[in-house]
């Protein structure tokens, strides 16, 4: 039987050591969230401060707070105000934590127990000192050792050491006397954020409505009732500390839904982009919350067919490159007015759906896209096309003598077999990584160099039918 603690009550003993503000104080809280599992809090609250030397425990900030970042100033007298010593304390106090500290010391141990002639119960108190707390208590008594003790422990007191709560303890200085307004700001983990977008592409499949979502995730231990929300979109630098044990969290599974208008302004900060909340939000601890971002219909659109290549097979004989290879299939948009949009879109996962013929959306791919500026293109793979297939062999292989500065030479051919069983042609964009100084020789297709070490080859396939593309290309190095 686990043991029951009787615990005294904590504030009262805190009161005596130094004065505590709680959110019950706070008269502005705003929070800024990046995307990398970081946040900037800024807690106001109005304290009561005497004058000169004192200690002020700020109670309910981020348990996951990085102390060294923690700023106090003081808004209302910062005239004779300093801060001279700041200790986090996150010993939280359990019934194991409290055990804990009283190794060595001694506890009041009280069983229940029935009286000799069965009338009712009696209490039996004894004194004992905890000699250790390892996968269960062991205590003394003066004549003997016991563990797992049913009853009740009692103890004297609760240690300074342990909060109720995580808490911030400032020894400061404070030229004037009364009520003051303070603010605390603090860098804290636990807090993050991303888009999602949700895509409803049309019958024809010519357009789409996105509608996108902000996805908060609160794992910092505090809550932040009706906070000024803020979002920072952008790849901020920070230095990563090997001790810290921050989480990354993220949150799948959003439905399709019907989205509130745009509730986010978006600003520019230095080389990131910020998005306010217009209204105060509460953000509550080991919560997901979702915040309407953008909303846009009718963005057009357009697909593209890929199939990519290999550049290992340039170098020695592969004969049989494998039959019914995928061909992947893009959705692309453009991020500007004329599409609707035209305004910086967050890095996050972009979730596409389409009505069947009896009007119900069904999930037809995602994908993740980074953050996209304004006048950029959004690219998402969607899945592998089923009605279009693909084949590639090599159809001759030979290695070439040394030239010049070349000792390694090699030359090859290759056919690509492209079949659409759609009844309407498309074009298949078949993209070839090719390695060192390279050369197309042959083709029946043009080959256009879209990068030092890779090739492009646009193919049409009639419906229904097939298409072959053939080449040979000389690689050298």
């Amino acid at each position: 039987m686990r043991p029951l603690l009787i615990i005294p009550a904590l504030p009262a003993l805190l009161v005596a050591q130094e004065p505590a503000t709680t959110l019950r104080d706070n008269t502005s809280l705003a929070v800024t969230i990046y995307n990398d599992n970081l946040a900037l809090v800024k807690d106001q609250r109005k304290v009561a401060l005497a004058k000169g030397d004192q200690k002020l425990a700020f109670q309910e900030v981020s348990a996951k707070i990085r102390p060294e970042t923690a700023l106090l100033r003081n808004l209302t007298a910062p005239t004779g105000f300093w801060v001279a010593e700041q200790n986090f304390d996150f010993d939280l106090l359990t019934p194991q934590k409290l055990l804990e500290k009283y190794v060595g010391d001694k506890v009041t141990v009280v069983r229940t127990l029935p009286n000799p002639d069965n009338a009712g119960t009696r209490e039996l108190r004894e004194e004992a000192t905890v000699l250790a707390t390892n996968n269960g208590v062991v205590l003394q008594f003066p004549d003997r050792i016991e563990t797992s003790i049913p009853g009740r422990l009692v103890f004297p007191k609760v240690p300074g050491t342990l909060r109720a709560k995580p808490t911030l303890v400032v020894s400061l200085h404070s030229g004037s006397l009364g009520p003051q307004q303070v603010e605390l700001s603090y860098l804290t983990t636990g807090l993050s954020w991303r888009a999602d977008y949700v895509a409803n592409l049309t019958a024809d499949e010519s357009a789409l409505d996105l509608n996108a979502w902000v996805t908060l995730t609160n794992q910092s231990g505090a809550a932040y009732p009706e906070a000024k929300l803020q979002l920072v979109a952008g790849d901020v630098h920070t230095v990563k500390d090997q001790r810290s044990r921050g989480n990354n969290f993220s949150v799948d599974g959003l439905a399709v839904s019907n989205l509130a208008p745009p509730r986010m302004k978006e600003e520019g900060l230095f080389e990131y982009h910020l998005y306010t909340l217009e209204h105060p939000t509460t953000i509550a601890d080991n919560q997901t919350k979702q915040v309407a971002l953008l909303s846009a219909q009718g963005v057009p659109i357009r697909k593209e067919y890929q199939l990519d290549g290999d550049s290992f097979y340039y170098f020695n004989p592969y004969p049989d490159q494998g039959d019914k290879l995928k061909v992947a299939v893009y959705v692309l948009f453009d991020n500007r007015e004329a599409a609707h949009l035209g305004m910086p879109l967050p890095k996050g996962i972009l979730r596409m759906y389409k009505r069947d013929a009896e009007g119900r959306a069904q999930f037809i791919g995602e994908d993740r896209i980074d953050h996209t500026p304004k006048w950029e293109v959004v690219k998402a793979k969607m899945g592998e096309a089923f009605d279009l297939t693909a084949r590639r062999k090599q159809t001759d292989y030979k290695r070439l003598e040394r030239q010049g500065k070349f000792g390694n030479i090699h030359e090859s051919a290759f056919e690509v077999e492209l079949r659409n069983a759609k009844k309407e042609p498309v074009t298949v964009k078949v993209i070839e990584p090719m390695p060192g100084d390279w050369e197309v020789i042959q083709s029946t297709h043009p080959c256009q160099k879209i990068e030092a070490g890779k090739g492009q080859f646009m193919v049409t396939v009639p419906p229904e039918g097939a298409a072959k593309l053939t080449y040979r290309v000389r690689v050298k190095w």
